[in-house]
């Protein structure tokens, strides 16, 4: 095995899949501009044969049930990728899915116990989750922008329509359902 390249941001993460077209990803969830679900979405959107592990230290059903939503192959939690992570390259590198025993059974757990309740964030397109990220990590509107290569007002509506799609009335009601909803994480 041989890492070929990394990165510290979402988006450099798209970006560098599309160039090394790398035989396995390793995609953390925590990252800035965009994160690792959503990034992950966006590599199997242009390489629907990419093969994504999520390495990260969270256990949170709701990122796993994103993170499958996506298309990610594996999910080991970052505790336990000393044991796992050789293990799970291979697994998923041949073609299967891969996930450590502690997201084994809160994934089990929660398809024979849990509600099957639709995700608030469903509701919102992909350009939408970013702008909510980034608003929930305290970008400007300007910052975000630049970030996105769009104009500051095209932001406040993407803003706008944030709020009213998801019946919130401020920054700080937004940013308690990013992280509910494991959009960002508080570490």
């Amino acid at each position: 095995m041989q890492v070929v390249h990394t990165v510290d941001n979402g988006q450099d993460a798209v970006a560098a899949a599309k160039e090394f077209e790398p035989d396995v990803i390793l995609m953390d969830i925590s990252m800035p501009q965009l994160n690792g679900i959503e990034a992950s979405r966006a590599v199997l959107k242009q390489q629907p044969e990419a093969k994504i592990i999520v390495l990260s230290m969270h256990s949170n059903p709701e990122y796993v049930r994103r993170a499958l939503d996506a298309g990610v192959r594996g999910y080991i939690l970052k505790r336990t990728a000393a044991s796992n992570l050789v293990e799970g390259i291979q697994r998923v590198n041949s073609g299967h899915h891969y996930f450590c025993r502690q997201i084994t059974d809160l994934v089990v757990n929660r398809f024979l116990h849990g509600p099957s309740v639709p995700n608030v964030l469903d509701v919102l397109s992909t350009r939408e989750l970013q702008v909510l990220q980034m608003l929930a990590e305290s970008k400007s509107t300007v910052e975000i922008a630049k970030l996105l290569h769009l104009s500051p007002k095209t932001i406040e509506t993407y803003r706008a329509r944030l709020f009213e799609k998801l019946g919130l009335k401020d920054i700080a009601g937004l940013v308690r359902l990013a992280v509910r909803q494991g959009v960002i994480s508080l570490d």
